[in-house]
């Protein structure tokens, strides 16, 4: 039975550093460039801005200029991504419980 406490009283404590990982994440910003455009994401995994490069810019070439925000969106979410999941199988390293919380 304390065993069970003591599983109980380390859930708690990992949800509070998970809740402190994902606030400092929300702080944190990762950029990503792509011929031209530039993209910051948060840690969180929204889009703090997007740069285009006005020597990219003509309207013969919006497919272009579409696929290459597209990509630059993908890479900053890509990394962020990355960025996260490494904070969060710190928080999980040697638990035993990284699969348990999909990682």
């Amino acid at each position: 039975m304390a065993n069970m406490f003591k599983m109980m009283k380390e859930a708690v404590s990992m949800q509070r550093q998970m809740k402190q990982i994902q606030k400092e994440l929300e702080r944190q910003t990762i950029d990503f460039e792509s011929g031209g455009v530039k993209v910051v994401a948060r840690g969180d995994m929204s889009i703090a801005g997007i740069t285009i490069d006005p020597a990219i810019v003509d309207p013969s070439k919006k497919v272009k200029l579409e696929s290459l925000v597209t990509s630059a969106v993908n890479g900053a979410l890509s990394a962020a991504k990355k960025q996260a999941g490494a904070a969060m199988s710190k928080l999980t390293e040697g638990t035993g419980l990284g699969s348990l919380l999909g990682q």
